[in-house]
């Protein structure tokens, strides 16, 4: 097999043509800032779709996570339990306002936040009162369980929903089960403005008060009154028509997502492999990125440091590096699951919880068998795959076929 001619992307834009005529009369009545029509239309269009009471546009979705951590009442030196198998955006903010990450380990079923383990860290730090729980490629966490134990502990809900914007548990879109939640506008993201984010919530006077910090805190004065801290992060009215002309498209990128997570998990069924996870009688996830978790029979040997990996080609065996860096020949694109916020470097010294308890003292690293560090393993054996919507059928069985080469 050849190379591809043009490059397979993990997940790239999707542009349909509606947006450059939002952009246009953004330019054609001189709104080029951060007030304007665009704005105003996405918010309602956000809610609508959403089925949340506000919603605040923002320069990214990390801008929002910020804001809601501010809006949860997050002081220096509060404890924060966080997902663990993410992007660190999702855990950054809560290092802005000088609070302490308690990372709380993964679990199986659909790769988020496990419950018992979240259970397992009230045990060990009952004072806690904010979990920013994110929904891993789209798909949702266990969220009857989560809200369970966070209304019996009197702990607010930040849902980071960046990754799963149309996904729905029990028929509720994700952004809507914490207090204060966010979503992304990301270029890599199931719709995209090429940049901006959006705080989510049902209380107008939190709505109020983030569309106040996000534009620096002016007070209502004939001047420039200031008396609290600010910050620059309002969505661009430009941004906001780009985004405004992506939303009527979510459905049929979600229907897109779906149908290559299908081809690959029917292309898979002969291989050691899983695909990515989740409860079909209860949710429905976007299918942003198509992942694989590779059976322990079927690993070859793999090592990997903080900057590095290689491993030792095994017949009938594979791992994620062997895989990536075939497909990279191919001119393919994929890209490893996130590694696990407690094995960052700079996250090394926060505590750990694992279902069995306190996952620090024991092990960085995951041990076959040993069931301490689920984040860990599916990070060792786990791979993100070629997810581009734009993707032709024809395309992805060469990388279905790429991939089983791998394992002869």
């Amino acid at each position: 097999m050849k190379p591809f001619e043009k490059k397979i992307y993990l997940s790239s834009p999707t542009m349909h043509g509606d947006e450059i005529k939002y952009v246009q009369e953004a330019y054609d009545t001189n709104w080029m800032s951060t007030v304007g029509e665009n704005i105003n239309v996405l918010e309602s269009i956000a809610c609508e779709k959403i089925g949340c009471k506000h919603a605040v546009a923002l320069s990214c979705g990390t801008s929002a996570l910020h804001l809601a951590v501010k809006l949860a009442g997050v002081k220096p030196g509060d404890n924060v339990f966080c997902t663990d198998m993410t992007f660190d955006a999702t855990v950054n903010p809560v290092l802005y306002e000088k609070a302490n990450p308690i990372f709380i380990d993964t679990e199986y079923d659909t790769w988020n936040m496990d419950p018992v383990a979240l259970e397992k860290a009230f045990e060990l730090y009952p004072d806690t009162k904010v979990i920013v729980i994110a929904n891993l490629y789209g798909t949702p966490a266990k969220f009857d369980e989560i809200c369970e134990i966070a209304n019996r502990h009197g702990a607010i809900i930040i849902e980071d929903a960046a990754e799963s914007l149309g996904a729905t548990y029990k028929g509720a879109q994700t952004g809507t089960f914490g207090t204060y939640n966010a979503i992304s506008f990301n270029g890599n993201k199931i719709i995209t403005g090429s940049s901006g984010g959006m705080l989510l919530t049902d209380d107008l006077d939190a709505a109020n008060k983030a569309r106040k910090w996000s534009t620096q805190s002016r007070e209502n004065a004939p001047w420039y009154q200031h008396e609290e801290v600010g910050y620059n992060y309002r969505m661009s009215n430009v941004i906001a028509g780009v985004v405004r002309g992506q939303f009527p498209y979510l459905d049929e990128h979600i229907a897109q997502k779906k149908a290559i997570y299908e081809r690959y998990k029917e292309g898979f069924k002969d291989l050691p492999v899983t695909m990515n996870p989740y409860d079909e009688t209860i949710m429905e996830p976007n299918f942003w990125l198509s992942c694989m978790l590779i059976n322990e029979d079927g690993m070859c040997k793999q090592v990997r440091s903080d900057n590095d990996a290689c491993y030792i080609s095994e017949p009938g065996k594979s791992c994620p590096t062997e895989i990536l860096e075939t497909l990279a020949k191919y001119n393919a694109e994929g890209r490893p699951i996130w590694k696990p916020m407690h094995m960052q470097p700079m996250y090394r010294m926060n505590p750990f919880v694992t279902r069995d308890g306190n996952g620090r003292g024991r092990t960085n690293a995951y041990i076959a068998g040993s069931g301490i560090d689920v984040g860990a393993d599916i990070f060792a054996r786990g791979l993100c795959l070629p997810s581009d919507n734009k993707m032709t059928a024809d395309e992805q069985d060469i990388i279905i076929e790429i991939i089983k080469n791998c394992f002869r």
